[in-house]
């Protein structure tokens, strides 16, 4: 469990940081990045619960926690010597994409067919959703970048892509189901 005693540590003033396994790595590294930005994701969607209520604040309350076990995922590289770790390594699993799967279906079973692309917006909750689904989109490029240079646990990237478009369709709903959508019009300011 993490222990917090002093916040500044001074480790970090030549421009590296320790990954969860101890290594050293430059705080610009892909990895850093990556559950850097998994981490941003997780501050906007605090900002969202500001908007949410009920099931749809519930719902968001269990993301920010998985957000949470996706960054202690990626800052721990695969390696032989995760079964000898002091404390188990935490890592995503299919059942927190299984999860965000049914919340889109459930979701998305009352909303009307899309014939148009939507432009991020309408309502509040709905516009920090979108803004949420795009650093979503962000923090998969940026793992799927990493998987090229590292192994690192698909269901992380799986996960991700779950939750872009979990934000998708929970904006429509925040949107009054659908029905408050600004929808792109082609060529209108032409």
């Amino acid at each position: 469990m993490v222990v917090l005693n002093k916040i500044y540590t001074k480790t970090g003033d030549a421009g590296e940081t320790a990954l969860g396994n101890g290594a050293r790595v430059a705080k610009h590294s892909v990895r850093v990045t990556a559950y850097g930005t998994s981490d941003e994701l997780n501050s906007f969607v605090g900002v969202a619960r500001l908007a949410a209520d009920g099931d749809m604040d519930q719902k968001l309350s269990l993301i920010q926690n998985d957000l949470f076990d996706l960054g202690a995922d990626l800052c721990t590289p695969d390696n032989e010597k995760d079964a000898e770790a002091e404390y188990p390594r935490l890592r995503m699993i299919d059942s927190q994409v299984a999860r965000l799967e049914q919340e889109i279906d459930a979701m998305n079973a009352n909303l009307e067919t899309l014939r148009s692309f939507i432009l991020p917006g309408g309502s509040a909750l709905a516009a920090h959703l979108h803004v949420c689904r795009t650093v979503s989109r962000r923090a998969e490029r940026l793992c799927v970048d990493l998987a090229t240079m590292e192994a690192i646990n698909p269901t992380a990237v799986q996960y991700l892509n779950r939750l872009s478009d979990w934000f998708f369709v929970a904006a429509r709903v925040a949107n009054n189901g659908g029905k408050d959508d600004v929808l792109w019009v082609p060529g209108a300011n032409r």
